[in-house]
């Protein structure tokens, strides 16, 4: 691979691929106890209890936002003057799911019986704290949460929303939200899991335990075609419990994050655990040929979020096999 800066003026480099069984294995630096450890501290961060209900809705959307977050029916929708609003998704009448009436005009409709919301206390609706970021909608379940709430989620550090070009994916898995947060601060099995996205993966610092320097650092090249390959340098942190953060530091894209969010849902018929994962890139470029990135950003949203499907549904699948090992005790980590 070259070894020309990461930051260099192209950002293409065109490798010599190495066999996927010749790569230099990373189970022994992939410690079971280091990935615990970093897991433990995110969980007992607070989240102020506030939950990823999914995208932000568009201005004008016929159909609210609604999800079942930790057991509980919530939707969300912009009311008259375009604000996100949102509460219970059962109607206060007879129960009718609120999730499948329709917005008219800013109000949500229920398609039951017609007892219209418009986001604010009416016959025995009760709204619940809800914030938009720009590009995700959160709810603040303090029942579920259980913790000290608080006014808005802690803010995320993202490029300017006006010069990035941004996706969000969404997918559900059988599974907690600690598997989700497991899995993503295990940057090792990266090149091993999805060699057809990442190659020459080295983790060149572990999470030492304190907040400021609570991070894996990861040297990584990600693929574009066989042999061309985009180096960077990245950091994953966990700033919540239900919340990681990988954040390119160097190369191609500097300030580019990719936000995943594990939002618990409820249970399945088995009574398994079931699990959201939001996953939001937000990426940016300081070069004059990202503008017209930004123009096409209608045409790539649908590529970044393939991209992180496809990425996901291997990992899913790993988080739910985790899950199912730990409930049978048999989990060796």
């Amino acid at each position: 691979m070259s070894t020309e800066p990461r930051n260099g003026r192209y950002p293409l480099r065109l490798g010599r691929p190495v066999r996927w069984e010749r790569q230099r294995p990373t189970w022994r630096e992939a410690r079971p106890a280091v990935i615990d450890a970093a897991l433990k501290r995110a969980l007992a961060r607070p989240g102020g209890n506030w939950y990823v209900v999914g995208a932000a809705p568009g201005a004008r959307p016929g159909r609210p936002l609604a999800e079942t977050v930790a057991g509980v029916e919530v939707v969300l929708w912009r009311d008259a003057r375009g604000r996100l609003v949102g509460g219970p998704g059962i109607c206060p009448h007879l129960g009718a799911p609120l999730a499948g009436s329709p917005v008219r005009c800013g109000t949500l409709v229920c398609h039951w019986h017609g007892l219209a919301l418009d986001g604010t206390p009416y016959a025995g609706w009760e709204p619940l704290p809800v914030h938009d970021d720009g590009v995700l909608a959160w709810v603040r379940l303090d029942r579920a949460g259980g913790e000290e709430p608080t006014d808005a989620p802690a803010p995320p550090v993202r490029p300017p929303l006006a010069s990035a070009v941004r996706s969000v994916w969404r997918g559900v898995g059988r599974c907690a939200p600690e598997d989700v947060l497991a899995n993503r601060l295990d940057p090792w099995h990266g090149a091993w899991f999805h060699p057809y996205s990442f190659t020459d993966l080295t983790v060149v610092a572990e999470p030492g335990g304190r907040d400021a320097d609570d991070r894996f650092t990861v040297d990584v090249s990600f693929r574009v075609t066989r042999r061309l390959v985009v180096p960077v340098r990245a950091e994953f942190t966990a700033p919540g419990p239900r919340t990681v953060v990988m954040r390119i530091t160097e190369g191609e894209g500097t300030g580019s994050v990719v936000e995943t969010h594990a939002t618990p849902l409820a249970p399945d018929d088995l009574g398994r655990p079931r699990t959201a994962v939001t996953e939001a890139v937000l990426a940016t470029s300081d070069r004059p040929g990202f503008a017209l990135a930004r123009r096409l950003a209608p045409a790539l949203r649908p590529l970044m979020s393939a991209a992180a499907g496809r990425l996901w549904r291997d990992d899913l699948a790993y988080a739910e096999r985790r899950r199912h090992l730990l409930d049978r005790g048999l989990f060796p980590g």
